[in-house]
């Protein structure tokens, strides 16, 4: 039950966090649980199985209150299916002992690219270009590393001056499409496993989201994504020098 606690409490700020930014639930997740020690491809399969229920429950609280870009969504859900299942099928054949450092760094990056997304100017344009190569580089990073479609994806869109409100919310409505997807290969090739951890994540995931979508229409999403680059930046540095030192 202490065990189950955790995975709640780490659910609900990982989906607070990323409702009210658009980013950062997988990357939050990804980190803690590597520091846990969890093996990498338990913690992607737990992390999307857990996203089916998270990002669904985001998507109807976003459709709610219309701040979906319905046009943008299905630019962008085509795309990101395929990549998360070719990610996927990746991260289910590749060894863990050569995964794990790769990801490590790969979350280093991502912490450092939260940061400088948090000190752009958003301003709108009315075209974005590259939608579906984002889509697919976010849908493949996704599933290979348990973390990165909202980095990715709504840190190119916002890159690129799109809203913010109504891109976060598009974005994280493509991502339960994707998270169900990748969900679905995860479950074809190594079946069900860290029940604790994906009830909990569900739990916790689950009463963030409507919360979040409140809070996305009060505050300055530029601050949190700040602080959390920061987060996971030094988290994963600390596990990047351990795996160095051996």
């Amino acid at each position: 039950m202490e065990e189950l606690l955790w995975f709640i409490l780490i659910g609900f700020c990982a989906n607070l966090i990323d409702g009210c930014i658009g980013m950062a639930y997988g990357t939050i997740v990804a980190s803690i649980l590597t520091v846990m020690g969890i093996p990498a491809l338990q913690i992607s399969a737990g992390i999307h199985f857990s996203e089916i229920f998270t990002t669904l429950a985001s998507a109807l609280s976003h459709l709610k209150i219309k701040n979906i870009d319905f046009k943008l969504l299905k630019k962008i859900v085509f795309a990101g299916v395929i990549g998360g299942i070719l990610g996927a099928i990746c991260l289910s054949f590749v060894s863990q002992t050569f995964i794990q450092p790769i990801i490590t760094v790969y979350l280093i990056l991502i912490g450092c690219s939260l940061m400088q997304k948090a000190c752009n100017n958003f301003k709108h344009k009315k075209k974005i270009k590259l939608i579906t190569p984002i889509g697919f580089l976010g849908g493949f990073c996704d599933a290979l590393c348990g973390g990165g479609w909202g980095p990715i994806v709504n840190g190119s869109l916002i890159g690129q001056s799109k809203e913010v409100a109504k891109t976060i919310g598009t974005v994280n409505t493509a991502e339960f499409f994707v998270t169900l997807t990748q969900s679905i290969v995860f479950f074809l090739v190594i079946g069900f496993k860290s029940l604790s951890i994906v009830t909990g994540l569900i739990i916790g995931g689950v009463l963030a989201a409507p919360l979040a979508v409140y809070i996305i229409q009060k505050i300055n999403p530029r601050i949190l994504c700040f602080l959390i680059g920061i987060i996971i930046l030094i988290t994963n540095l600390i596990m990047f020098i351990k795996f160095i030192r051996g």
